[in-house]
């Protein structure tokens, strides 16, 4: 699978990872990107090519965390964006590939987007 190939995802082994129920690495009982870092030589051994993530973005999660409140954070349950960078650059290391399952279509209630347009009598 060549890193300039555009149709690398036709022939991949994609490995779908709710990161809230794969692995907890400080004891909160919420998986974590820092456990699923630890697990990546096991999700390499299984023949993965790329690691599909759900949403990790903060969410009031009334959508599975689809309902976005800040499309530039990191749900605080997971970790940091240095955690998420961490894993992304850890992911690399093993030739693994990172996709985010990212829907823009629609935000939460709480995103600033959603409340500026409720605050202003004009927004379509």
């Amino acid at each position: 699978m060549l890193a300039d190939d555009a149709l690398w995802f036709k022939d991949a082994v994609f490995y779908e990872v709710p990161v809230r129920s794969f692995f907890d690495s400080n004891g909160d009982g919420k998986g974590d990107f820092r456990g699923l870092a630890q697990k990546l030589d096991y999700i390499r051994d299984l023949g993965v090519d790329c690691i599909w993530v759900l949403p990790m973005y903060p969410s009031p999660n009334l959508d599975d965390g689809y309902d976005i409140a800040d499309f530039l954070k990191i749900h605080p349950d997971y970790g940091t964006v240095s955690d998420f960078i961490l894993f992304i650059d850890a992911a690399h290391a093993r030739g693994l590939k990172v996709v985010a399952d990212l829907v823009l279509n629609h935000t939460s209630d709480q995103h600033a987007w959603f409340q500026e347009a409720r605050s202003d009598p004009n927004s379509p």
